[in-house]
């Protein structure tokens, strides 16, 4: 299964390439196999700091396998299988970014929204398209994109159908970088390192408080206090602080925290 989701590694980055080309990388049920078993790959490795999600070819995803939909029954909406492996991705302890060329169509697009920031070329096109097949984005979609872009944003998208472009994208939040194709996977990789300059516990931190939605402003203040008293007492507040009254560049490299 994994061969459909291929793997590569540099510093520290690790690359999930979704390739099934001739379907436009469409999700059927060996992607979506083999991009768990990308995912607790990755999770498990500790030279991996950032994960980054593309697809093969001209298309990012272009959906979920319309063969597979056609015969899905109710228990198959029940169980919400694409549901949980993006919430998976949502709730990764790694920071991911999805690098978004060409189709990213229902549960490509709900892949993307299940990762923290979205990289996007001039070619791409977003859309949830469900409604026009009689279902609806049952992949997070629905409470993703609001978040994202605001229910009437989202509203019009998801019961319209229709579909936006790279810059449309960039305009409503739904990505937060817009590149020329060929500089896509540049560009998502300088995020990739960025994040990795900054301190992992901090990322961690402040990627648990992020994900949490709305919350009423004495909560969101006393998840902000908890995590910065776990802050003050680590050794990377120390380095960077240090790095910063000595005039140096921080180096977290070797702070390593426990996972669980």
């Amino acid at each position: 299964m994994t061969d459909i989701v291929k793997r590569t590694d540099d510093n520290g980055i690790a690359t999930l390439t979704i390739s099934r080309p001739k379907a436009r990388n469409a999700m059927n049920a060996e992607a979506r196999v083999g991009l768990r078993q990308r995912l607790e790959e990755v999770r498990d490795d500790d030279s991996v700091d950032v994960v980054i999600i593309t697809g093969d070819g001209d298309s990012f995803v272009a959906g979920a396998d319309i063969n597979e939909l056609a015969v899905r029954k109710a228990g198959a909406g029940l169980d919400g299988e694409m549901q949980k492996l993006f919430d998976v991705l949502s709730n990764f302890d790694k920071p991911t970014v999805a690098a978004v060329g060409g189709y990213a169509l229902g549960g490509g697009l709900e892949l993307a929204l299940a990762c923290d920031i979205r990289v996007g070329s001039t070619n791409a096109l977003f859309g949830l398209p469900e409604t026009g097949l009689g279902i609806i984005p049952g992949a997070g979609g629905t409470h993703r994109l609001a978040r994202i872009v605001g229910t009437g944003m989202a509203t019009d998208i998801i019961i319209t159908g229709r579909k936006l472009s790279g810059e449309e994208a960039l305009n409503t939040g739904l990505i937060t970088y817009l590149v020329e194709p060929d500089e896509l996977a540049a560009t998502a990789t300088k995020v990739a390192q960025r994040i990795q300059r900054k301190g992992p516990l901090a990322v961690r931190l402040a990627r648990e408080i992020l994900s949490k939605g709305p919350l009423d402003h004495a909560t969101a203040m006393s998840f902000e206090r908890v995590a910065q008293a776990l802050l003050y007492s680590s050794p990377e507040r120390d380095e960077g602080t240090s790095a910063f009254l000595n005039k140096r560049h921080a180096d977290f490299s070797e702070v390593r925290y426990d996972r669980n």
